[in-house]
């Protein structure tokens, strides 16, 4: 596998680079080899491996093994305790936080109306399409021609949003309201 190694190397450059995997083509480039056939086979046991994964159009996506990070056991929250470290698994960001890839998209938030909640202005979130939204979820939406993220709540048979910050007031709908995606996970960088 150690010619594997080389090539899934490559490939992980690429990606890290181009913030994208490579076609096969690109692959053919980044790894000098002389035919497609070749690329193919190289990419059939990197598959095989789940270090990457074609999506349903044969495109490939990294896989749970491209670039997982240790998880290496717990950290009290509450009152100290002697830490232990020990190596628990391995899991990359996607497969802890990604139910549906073909989906889920992330947005960068604008605004103090979520703060409450734990979403504050330059936060990125990941939310899912398609999936039911029940009541307390936080949502994208669409309501009366304009984009929002609030919880959705419910009064008398209503559907309605709720900001998540105290100094805005809940948003009824006058016309409609159109939920585009839930809320999965909030993502900020320090």
């Amino acid at each position: 596998m150690d010619k594997y190694q080389e090539y899934f190397s490559k490939i992980r450059s690429f990606y890290e680079k181009n913030k994208r995997m490579p076609s096969y083509s690109e692959i053919l480039k980044i790894t000098g080899l002389k035919s497609k056939n070749a690329v193919f086979k190289i990419v059939q046991k990197l598959d095989e491996a789940g270090l990457v994964i074609k999506d349903s159009t044969g495109k490939l996506i990294p896989g749970s093994g491209f670039g997982g990070v240790r998880l290496l056991g717990y950290v009290e929250a509450g009152f100290p305790s002697p830490a232990e470290e020990e190596l628990i698994d391995t899991m990359t960001l996607d497969e802890y936080l990604i139910r549906n890839r073909d989906a889920t998209f992330m947005l960068k938030i604008k605004g103090d109306s979520m703060c409450e909640a734990g979403i504050m202005p330059g936060d990125m979130v990941l939310v899912e399409r398609g999936c039911q939204a029940r009541e307390g979820d936080i949502v994208v939406a669409e309501v009366d021609k304009a984009w929002t993220i609030k919880f959705l709540k419910k009064k008398n048979g209503m559907l309605y949003l709720q900001p998540g910050n105290a100094k805005y007031k809940p948003i009824y709908p006058k016309d409609e309201l159109n939920i585009a995606a839930v809320v999965r996970a909030v993502v900020r960088k320090y």
